[in-house]
């Protein structure tokens, strides 16, 4: 199911815009997360694509997310023999959660705890609580393995686009006023923002395991 856990890892920052790992990859672990998969539709993009506009012409050059999901948890490291059963222990707790709406319209900046890669985001605003309880039960299986859980009152979001460093403050004021502006006015805005959560997925390393919720 996954690669020789063996075979020596040569990282290359050019290959991904510069950016710099939180982890130094070593053989044998594997970084890993949970999120909830986001399908958006073309329209979206559409959306996205003149938000990013906006952006450049307050001189913030912002590079399309590659995939849109909700984290669930922060990146931890897993060791190989760890993968199969981390990922069956959050299916199994996770086995009875229904299916839920959630509302992600409210622009919002991240920054990751490195300070190494600024991030513009759709927060949650509909679906905060059952994210939560999916979190729960996510930690629980991080415990297992003496991992980290995820954040205090966390923000759920979905991150829309990426620039390296900190640069929240050119996003202060008129200029986050002005991207929601050409959000909420996006003709279908209310309905692009919104989708069903119904898939949950563990990534680790470049493997991805999926399993559908009630």
């Amino acid at each position: 199911m996954f690669s020789d856990p063996d075979i020596e890892y040569h990282d290359d920052i050019n290959k991904h815009g510069g950016r710099v790992r939180s982890f130094r990859h070593e053989r044998g672990n594997w970084a890993s997360y949970a999120y909830a998969v986001f399908h958006p539709r073309e329209e979206f993009l559409e959306m996205l694509e003149e938000v990013m506009s906006v952006a450049r012409k307050h001189g913030i050059i912002l590079n399309k997310m590659e995939e849109f999901h909700i984290s669930l948890s922060q990146t931890v490291i897993l060791r190989h023999h760890w993968i199969n059963p981390f990922v069956q222990s959050i299916k199994e707790r996770l086995c009875s959660v229904n299916r839920f709406l959630c509302v992600a319209d409210q622009l919002k900046v991240y920054v990751n705890k490195e300070k190494t890669r600024s991030f513009l985001g759709l927060e949650v605003v509909t679906g905060h609580q059952q994210l939560l309880e999916i979190v729960s039960e996510v930690d629980k299986s991080l415990q297992e393995f003496n991992l980290e859980t995820f954040y205090q009152n966390p923000s759920f979001h979905v991150s829309l686009a990426w620039c390296v460093g900190d640069v929240t403050k050119s996003f202060q004021g008129a200029c986050l006023q002005e991207l929601q502006k050409v959000l909420d006015e996006f003709e279908d805005s209310d309905l692009l923002t919104r989708f069903s959560a119904e898939e949950i997925c563990c990534k680790c390393g470049n493997k991805v395991m999926s399993f559908s919720l009630q």
